[in-house]
Parts: structure tokens; sequence; C-alpha cells
């Protein structure tokens, strides 16, 4: 297999390199099956190249698949050292700026995006609701938005509690459309 790296000239002066090129495939199995990831070991396969990139053609190797498999083993290593601290200051940053409970996050506010499509819906499911017709929307409001029972609802209506199951199944149903068009 042909070396086809940034330059053939740097892949021929350079034993480290070509031995690379050599295992690379080799180099990703080792790391994937130690990350258990196949993307994170192709970062990491990546990250290896650039560090033998930067040492030039004058680098002494007196073992050059030696020293891949330890350059590799160190990027990994660094790559999870990374990972944690990474995550440690996420947790942190969580602590500062999340009000808990017993350790669990309790909910504030939320993001901004989030309540404006939160608006936005509610105010699609407010118009939808309005546009059902007279008895189909009063059993809807009342057994869905008010929370009384279909029997309850039925008798605020002096209908059959089957009337009010009908009408409600038929709201949703217009409603599902309304909201998906």
């Amino acid at each position: 297999m042909a070396p086809s790296g940034p330059s053939d000239k740097l892949a021929d002066d350079s034993p480290l390199i070509r031995a690379f090129f050599e295992k690379r495939e080799n180099l990703l199995l080792f790391l994937a099956s130690r990350t258990r990831s196949m993307a994170t070991a192709e970062d990491l396969v990546q990250d290896l190249y650039l560090k033998i990139a930067t040492l030039g053609p004058d680098t002494d190797v007196r073992a050059p698949v030696a020293l891949l498999y330890r350059m590799a083993s160190n990027v990994m290593i660094d790559h999870v050292r990374s990972y944690q601290r990474s995550s440690r200051r996420s947790a942190e940053w969580r602590l500062d700026t999340h009000a808990t409970l017993g350790g669990e996050d309790i909910m504030g506010e939320p993001a901004a995006d989030e309540a404006v499509i939160a608006k936005e819906r509610v105010r699609r499911l407010a118009e939808a609701v309005a546009e059902l017709p007279p008895q189909m929307g009063r059993a809807f409001r009342l057994h869905k938005l008010e929370g009384q029972s279909q029997a309850a609802t039925a008798q605020a209506m002096g209908v059959s509690t089957k009337m009010i199951e009908q009408h409600i199944s038929a709201a949703i149903k217009r409603l599902a459309e309304r909201l998906r068009s």
C-alpha cells in the first residue's frame, strides 16, 4: 500500500510516518477496542498522525511500530483525561447555575427558544380549539382543559356520556390534523 499522506517525500523520509500508514487500520482497531467507539478512534488516529507529522523526518526512531502504539495509548489517555475534565466542568457549572434539591436539578425556567416554541404551540392550540364546532369545543374544554370527568361534562351539557366521548374523540382528531398542518 502506497503512502497517502500529505507529502510523499515526508512519508518516504520518516520511518514513523511510513509505519503509521502501514499500521493505520491496526491502530484504528486498537483504539476502537479501548474506546468502544469507532468515531472516537478515528479522531484519535487523526490526532496521532498530527503528532507524528510534527516530529519531522530527522527524528531517530529505533522501533517505529512500538512507538506508534505507545503514542496511540498516550493520545487515548489524553482524550479520556480531557473528557473527564470537561465532565467535571459541566457538572460544576450545572451546580453553580441550576437550583438543586437533594442533589437533583430543579427545573427552572425553560431555555428562551423552548419558551417561544411552547408559546407558539399554545397559541396555535387555542386557535384550533376556538375553531371547533360549539358543542364539540365545549365538551373538549370542559373535559380536557378544565379537567372535568366525562360524566360531569355530560351532565353540564345535558347530553349522554357516549356523546361526550364522541365529541372529545372528534375534537382530538380535528386538533391533531390542524396542528400538523
